[in-house]
């Protein structure tokens, strides 16, 4: 009666005996293990876990006790993992055909195994709308989100109309230090305050931007901001200037474009705090005159040798004598715009000629620049000029090609809207210079098919081509494009 007993208790914890084979325990905690002579084994997987099963001399009987196992058994929770699938091994390692089958969560190469580093690297490459969505997803993608690595180059675009104290915040901690200011109807005092790290301000279109409020922003010192676009502010004068220069001293950037109310001594104030400016734009600033240049290039201070870029567009009271100030005084410049400053005319070209590091210049609208100037700038070869713009410039013609192929090898950008240049010229250019990537000889009239055989012919490296309003050109000039193997853009339209 005992015997019976015992064995329905056994039936009872385990479940019928005939359906366990000797080879496998039915449990991983009540199992007993006195009277059995089986050895335990240890294996491990690939990025699993530590795994425990009976060791047999024949996998078959392994998967019949898997295929006999009762499904309660198998699901029962334990920190033991009782794997006796055939796949695996008696060395341990999992079959191909088994890590195929396994869910890429039970392998560890889902995304969410990743570890936060290689997270981190991969938000780096998404836009901000996707940056937001990814953080909402789970805590482990919220935090390598939120890494500053990851908004390293992010400018956050704001409404700055009414108090937000978690704004400033948030962007600190994200590690965001470039902002564009897109309206303002506050203190701009708190954004300067609120961001200490800031290096990038655009306030470009803030009309209502008044003097007394940079003045109240910009009252302590500002290391870290580089960067500083006030175009179309139209309040911003000579003050301004004054305290930028006196506060922001590693300004490297400065755009004052439509900032009319600036004048000559706005310059001089530059040239006096600003040592580190590298580019400053001071397009329709109609009040500067050869004056203000002056004191820029060192005439009654230190000239700003720092500086590359400077963009003088619509400046209708330079002439060449600010362009011999600048050829004096900052030797090291690179680029610059002088469209529609209608009163350059040759004789700065040829002090332009001196800036010897010169890679683009703009004479868009210059109308009194000939062929003349065009010599001069291309007298003793080899000019490391790459962009040149002489658009609208209706005394430059093929005269001034031939010198542009012989003393401006490394040209890669040429535009000549409207110039009365021939098919001569532009065989001439085409032969000489096979860096050219950017053509645009927009209505340019007398241009014909002959023109553009010769450029398919030699210009292999044209990737862009203007042809708006040459009515010469027919279809056999356009098949001929074919050879250049990098033309990826031809305008034919306005």
């Amino acid at each position: 009666m005992a015997g019976w007993y015992h064995a329905q208790q056994q039936q009872h914890f385990y479940g019928a005996p005939s359906n366990y084979p000797p080879c496998c325990p039915p449990s991983s905690k009540r199992r007993k293990l006195e009277k059995t002579e089986e050895l335990l084994y240890t294996t491990r997987l690939r990025r699993g876990p530590v795994t425990f099963r009976p060791y047999s001399d024949s996998l078959g009987n392994t998967s019949q006790a898997l295929e006999s196992r009762p499904e309660r058994s198998r699901t029962r929770k334990s920190h033991l993992n009782l794997d006796c699938s055939p796949s695996i091994l008696e060395n341990g390692e999992c079959s191909s055909s088994y890590r195929a089958e396994r869910a890429p969560e039970e392998l560890g190469t889902h995304v969410g195994h990743l570890f936060p580093e290689v997270l981190t690297l991969i938000f780096e490459y998404l836009d901000i709308q996707s940056k937001g969505r990814v953080a909402r997803v789970c805590s482990r993608w919220r935090d390598a989100v939120y890494r500053k690595s990851v908004w390293r180059k992010v400018e956050a675009r704001l409404h700055l109309n009414r108090p937000n104290t978690t704004l400033f915040p948030s962007l600190v901690k994200r590690g965001i230090t470039r902002v564009q200011v897109l309206s303002l109807r506050k203190s701009l005092r708190e954004l300067v305050n609120g961001i200490p790290n800031l290096e990038s301000l655009n306030l470009s279109g803030c009309y209502n931007l008044s003097d007394s409020a940079l003045d109240g922003a910009f009252n302590k010192d500002l290391p870290n901001i580089k960067r500083l676009n006030l175009s179309l502010c139209k309040e911003v004068n000579d003050n301004s200037l004054g305290r930028i220069a006196t506060h922001c001293k590693n300004l490297e950037e400065l755009d004052l474009g439509g900032c009319t109310k600036i004048t000559n001594t706005g310059l001089l104030l530059v040239s006096w705090g600003l040592k580190n400016i590298k580019r400053l734009n001071l397009r329709s600033c109609r009040s500067i005159s050869d004056h203000g240049l002056g004191h820029l290039s060192g005439l009654d201070s230190q000239p700003s040798e720092s500086l590359l870029e400077l963009g003088l567009q619509d400046c209708q009271k330079i002439t060449d004598e600010s362009l011999r100030h600048l050829s004096e005084g900052i030797p090291n410049l690179r680029k610059i715009n002088l469209s529609f400053c209608v009163s350059v005319t040759d004789t700065g070209m040829k002090s332009l000629a001196k800036l010897g590091s010169l890679q683009s210049l703009n004479l868009r609208s210059c109308d009194n620049v000939s062929d003349i100037g065009i010599g001069f700038l291309a007298e003793g070869g080899n000019r490391p000029l790459t962009e040149l713009d002489v658009s609208f410039c209706n005394n430059v013609s093929d005269a001034s090609l031939k010198h542009v192929a012989s003393g401006m090898s490394k040209l890669q950008s040429l535009s000549m809207t409207t110039c009365p240049v021939q098919n001569d010229g532009i065989s001439r250019i085409s032969k000489s210079l096979p860096g050219l990537r950017t053509l645009n000889v927009g209505q340019c009239i007398s241009l014909t098919d002959v023109a553009l055989e010769s450029l398919s012919t030699h210009c292999h490296s044209l990737e862009k081509l203007d042809l708006y309003g040459c009515s010469k050109i027919t279809s056999k000039g356009l098949e001929s494009l074919k050879k250049c193997p990098k033309l990826a853009n031809i305008n034919l339209n306005l």
